[in-house]
């Protein structure tokens, strides 16, 4: 069975990029650009990750991040954080971030990164690559 991941980004360009290349590796995808709730967004997705973007229309995705993190029904889903501006990260935190990706990426970093934190959580082993 397939992996589900969620994407949150503002940037169509950005979600059509990453869609299509972790599609082509086997995961299941829903990319959105905006949600009024993140927790109720990748419970109603059953989502086994989530990417965010750092910078986004209107709220920071660290503090995303930090709903998921600290909701107990969505705490233990992986997220990987994504940013053209690291350095505004390191100066304000991961907000429990499992891992984070430079913009611009290469589109294997985004694979490495997501087979990574699923493989830490245990959804996911090398056999399924």
């Amino acid at each position: 069975m397939s992996k589900k991941i969620l994407i949150l980004d503002d940037s169509d360009d950005i979600l059509e990029v990453m869609k299509d290349v972790l599609e082509m590796e086997g995961f299941e995808i829903k990319a959105i650009n905006y949600t009024d709730d993140i927790c109720k967004a990748a419970m109603a997705f059953n989502a086994d990750l989530v990417i965010l973007d750092y910078i986004l229309f209107g709220i920071n995705g660290g503090e995303l991040c930090h709903m998921l993190k600290t909701n107990p029904v969505t705490s233990h889903i992986p997220v990987v954080m994504v940013s053209a501006y690291p350095r505004v990260l390191e100066s304000l935190g991961n907000y429990g971030s499992d891992a984070f990706i430079a913009k611009p990426f290469d589109l294997i970093d985004i694979v490495n990164t997501v087979r990574g934190c699923l493989l830490k959580t245990g959804d996911i082993e090398h056999a399924d690559w």
